[in-house]
């Protein structure tokens, strides 16, 4: 690395900490909001929807993909699409773990509603999918057979 190099990166640096430690550079979208961490947080399914605000209808248009038997815990596939229209937000609960929500993806506009992760489950347990459409919340759920449990 030659000198030149060395100093405009240190200079780049120091301008960026400047900026980030006066206020003027926040990296929101790293950061959940106090409404996000309480769902996180929530040590039951009727805590976790209470910090969303959530009041799920029921819905055949989320399709949940998920082995009805799961022979370990500690990794099952879900896959979750929604045909509703507008949808921005899926959510993934898996209802008998000390901590349920277990994740949340924000869409933008134009992104396909589907949405695939590998969820731990402590036992057998249903796995619930939030949608969040329009201004509605909606939920499908099945129940995943879990063999070995995967949470400690």
């Amino acid at each position: 690395m030659n000198r030149r190099t060395f100093l405009r990166g240190s200079l780049a640096a120091s301008a960026l900490g400047l900026v980030v430690s006066a206020g003027l550079l926040t990296p929101r979208l790293l950061l959940a909001d106090e409404t996000r961490a309480a769902a996180f947080e929530a040590k039951s399914l009727d805590e976790a929807l209470k910090a969303m605000a959530a009041t799920p209808e029921e819905s055949a248009e989320i399709s949940i993909e998920a082995p009805d038997t799961a022979a370990n815990g500690a990794s099952v596939r879900v896959t979750a699409v929604s045909k509703l229209p507008s949808t921005s937000e899926i959510s993934f609960i898996v209802e008998n773990n000390p901590l349920p929500l277990a994740a949340t993806f924000v869409l933008g506009e134009g992104v396909e509603p589907t949405s695939s992760v590998v969820l731990k489950f402590g036992k057998t347990s249903n796995v619930i999918v939030l949608v969040k459409a329009g201004d509605k919340i909606y939920s499908a759920k099945k129940t995943v057979n879990v063999t070995t449990g995967g949470c400690a």
